[in-house]
């Protein structure tokens, strides 16, 4: 098998993303001429391969006019943002701003990033899966690419309709220029048939890091099952995962965001970053990482990215209970280490985050590039989803024990005999505190129905409504395609 490295001077990836990229000025966009070009360049295995490739680098790359990938920064930030979780630190940006005090409105410039960065990849995606099957190559290896670029495409369309709700569902890689939006069940029927035909994925691929998988669609299958209240689907896939014996917690909490540690044990589903291996990267733009790291470290010669463009809310830094093992390793406000033979003690102006920032690696700790990769599900987040919808389904004790599993590795004590309710609120405190700055405390907030009544404790006089259980939708889109509807914001 070939190496699915991916490096800018890769010929055939760069040649399929000038020819797949979508129009600077809207996804919707395409050139008719593009189409022949793109029917004429699918002939070999090397192309479908190519094809799948260009989906995972959009994944943390730069193309075209998009700043950075889908996971590059903003998609994640904004779901810290709009949460009692990060706060925003940049002065003079006012979309963040928005954000984080829910006064966003359809002009909010990362909105509209995030919207082009998705359909982008999902155009991507439409391509791969409707021109793989006509190329003369193995059939497995066949059936392969085209599910993994159905696990992509589901998981963007996740994305997409947990923020925005109703939108233009595109699943053919020609499409009309003004679809209309599509109903929110149709959209989910989607994502399903994309996330089950993804299970017939290998449950290792053996040649590169940060592809999907079997276990990685179960997972996801799991957390739109639980987004949907289907707490029986979302059990049995949780299930199927746990019981694969494929992954498991690292002892320690700081192994997690280790660089020597990636794509190992506790990783489901990562977007990579940085140059190692086979990792997934196009352009090394992972600097955002760090880019969370305090100015105040310029005191210690580490000037590079650290901008300290968010920040912990003080209220997350307070939630945590003192004994617990992953506070200090998410957040911090002084930075005492001896690395490289030298001692820093460098206190800071408040909380930052920490988790990261592997200072063991010397390019880390200089902070010139951040090769870790980003977790989109790991092996702690489905144990607790299995805890949350057995607690639903009554199955009190067997919740207990799959919540008490991540605590014990946080150096907490067990929780035992909660009422159903009072372990509702628990495992979403346990969510916090575990998946802190992964992207998905909005989503945790707005799943549970909590977003009005938690965000103004972390934020007071933030005060959020149920309108902003979805996004605006971008007021560039809307006038290019009459037919999008607008959300309440």
């Amino acid at each position: 098998m070939k190496s699915l490295t991916i490096h800018m001077k890769t010929a055939g990836a760069i040649l399929l993303l000038s020819l797949l990229s979508v129009s600077c000025k809207d996804f919707l966009e395409e050139n008719p001429k593009d189409r022949q070009t793109t029917t004429n360049f699918y002939t070999t295995e090397e192309n479908a391969l190519s094809a799948v490739n260009a989906i995972y680098a959009h994944l943390n790359s730069q193309s075209g006019d998009t700043f950075g990938g889908v996971y590059f920064g903003g998609f994640w930030v904004t779901e810290g943002l709009s949460s009692d979780e990060m706060i925003n630190l940049q002065s003079g940006s006012p979309d963040q701003d928005q954000l984080a005090t829910f006064t966003q409105d359809p002009n909010n410039a990362t909105l509209y990033e995030i919207w082009k960065q998705h359909y982008k990849a999902i155009s991507l995606a439409n391509v791969a899966i409707a021109k793989i099957p006509g190329i003369q190559m193995d059939e497995t290896l066949k059936a392969r690419y085209i599910n993994e670029a159905k696990f992509l495409r589901g998981l963007l369309y996740f994305n997409l309709v947990r923020m925005f709700g109703r939108i233009p569902l595109l699943t053919s890689d020609i499409t009309s220029t003004t679809p209309p939006a599509a109903e929110v069940d149709a959209i989910y029927t989607q994502i399903l048939a994309d996330f089950n035909d993804a299970t017939n994925l290998p449950a290792d691929q053996a040649d590169g890091r940060g592809r999907a998988t079997a276990g990685a669609a179960h997972a996801l299958l799991a957390k739109v099952y639980l987004t949907r209240k289907d707490y029986d689907n979302a059990i049995a896939e949780c299930e199927k995962v746990i019981n694969s014996g494929k992954y498991e917690l690292w002892d320690n909490f700081a192994d997690i965001f280790k660089i020597a540690n990636r794509g190992m044990k506790e990783a489901i589903f990562s977007v990579g970053f940085g140059t190692a291996g086979s990792a997934l990267s196009f352009w090394e733009v992972a600097q955002v990482h760090v880019r969370l790291l305090p100015p105040e470290l310029a005191s210690a010669g580490i000037t590079s990215n650290t901008l300290g463009w968010t920040a912990p809310t003080q209220a997350l830094v307070d939630s945590y209970d003192a004994t617990d093992e992953r506070r200090d390793v998410t957040v911090f406000n002084r930075f005492s280490e001896t690395v490289g033979g030298t001692a820093y003690n460098v206190p800071f102006s408040r909380y930052y985050f920490r988790k990261y920032w592997d200072v063991t690696v010397p390019t880390e700790f200089n902070t010139s590039e951040a090769n870790i990769d980003f977790p989109v599900i790991r092996y702690a987040d489905v144990l607790l989803m299995y805890a949350e919808a057995l607690n639903e389904k009554d199955r009190s004790q067997e919740a207990h024990d799959a919540v008490n599993l991540v605590r014990h590795r946080a150096n907490l004590a067990d929780l035992s005999g909660l009422s159903k309710d009072a372990f509702r609120d628990a495992v979403l405190v346990e969510r916090r505190h575990e998946l802190a700055a992964e992207g998905h405390r909005w989503f945790d907030l707005v799943r549970t129905g909590k977003l009005e009544q938690l965000v103004p404790l972390a934020k007071p006089g933030v005060i959020p409504q149920a309108k902003h259980y979805l996004f605006p939708i971008p007021q560039r889109e809307r006038d290019l395609d009459p037919n999008l509807p607008q959300n309440d914001y």
